[in-house]
């Protein structure tokens, strides 16, 4: 087998992740034809398929997989050697690659980042905002350092620790019959809000499946009629009086300028969290450590 190429690699790991020639060339700024000719290169060198083609796209072999498995770990071997020789090289210079959720930029993270910057003026920041999901692929192709994502996921191959409490909230227009039970002041059961029609967001995003989870069990499914794919168009939507709505606490300052009312949900299973997460053995640099410790240090957990 030829030196290994990093550049051939990286195309094999877009593609297995889009599944389509033409959508992993699109977003490698390639042409479709240059991703072809690779593969079938890599291929012939290699003595076997590493992908099945079909009309619908691309789906690795059995072979694949296993090349797949192995490249992740040679990329991220890759990764963190450029950031461990960065850090020797120029002391507190270096990158902090963070992956974070919607409901993180909504939350707290901006003002972490800007306390981090202020701080650390020399550390350049690479911010990319992605479903939890996808921060947790970046994390395990050792293409992000950290990332703060929703709990309800699988973490036993990362390091975590609590970033924000982010509790659920239901919301409804000041003349919806729930309206006279909703008060920040006063937790609702969820089973007293689901049996009423209510706008949906996020199809198969973190909220949306922790919510019709528990809807299924009481019989309902949360956005039946209605679903939008962002929190602001949720909130237009309930003042219009489509329903009620489900929001993290990260994102009730969508409320600002509205007469909508809302309370925090008193379920167990609705006092969620963002969490900090790691890889367990990726390095930690100096501006890994110091982001880590700010986290850690201007966490307040909530008392409700």
């Amino acid at each position: 087998m030829s030196s290994f190429d990093p550049v051939t690699a990286r195309l094999i790991l877009v593609l297995a992740e889009e599944g389509s020639i033409g959508r992993a060339a699109e977003k490698e700024h390639i042409a479709a034809s240059a991703v072809s000719r690779r593969l079938s290169d890599l291929e012939a060198r290699l003595g076997v398929a590493l992908f099945d083609r079909s009309a619908q796209g691309v789906r690795p072999t059995i072979a694949g997989d296993a090349y797949l498995e192995r490249t992740r770990r040679v990329m991220r071997e890759i990764a963190d050697l450029d950031l461990v020789m960065g850090e020797h090289a120029a002391g507190k210079c270096g990158s902090l690659r963070l992956a974070c959720t919607s409901a993180a930029l909504s939350g707290r993270l901006p003002e972490l980042l800007a306390r981090f910057a202020e701080r650390y003026p020399d550390v350049a920041i690479d911010l990319r905002e992605s479903s939890a999901a996808a921060g947790l692929s970046a994390l395990e192709d050792g293409l992000a350092d950290v990332a703060v994502v929703s709990d309800n996921y699988d973490f036993s191959r990362f390091e975590t620790r609590p970033f924000e409490d982010d509790r659920v909230w239901v919301i409804a227009p000041p003349e919806h019959p729930l309206a006279a039970l909703l008060s920040p002041a006063r937790p609702v059961a969820f089973a007293d809000v689901v049996a009423h029609e209510s706008v949906g967001v996020h199809h198969s995003g973190a909220l949306d499946r922790l919510l019709n989870e528990h809807a299924a069990k009481l019989g309902h499914v949360i956005g039946a009629r209605l679903r939008v794919e962002s929190f602001a168009a949720l909130v237009r939507l309930v003042e219009a009086g489509f329903g009620i709505g489900f929001l993290r606490a990260t994102s009730l300052h969508l409320l600002a300028g509205t007469d909508l009312v809302c309370a925090p949900l008193s379920n167990e299973w609705a006092h969620r969290k963002l969490l900090l997460a790691r890889r367990r053995s990726g390095p930690t640099s100096r501006a890994i450590a110091d982001f880590i410790a700010l986290c850690d240090a201007t966490y307040v957990p909530s008392r409700t």
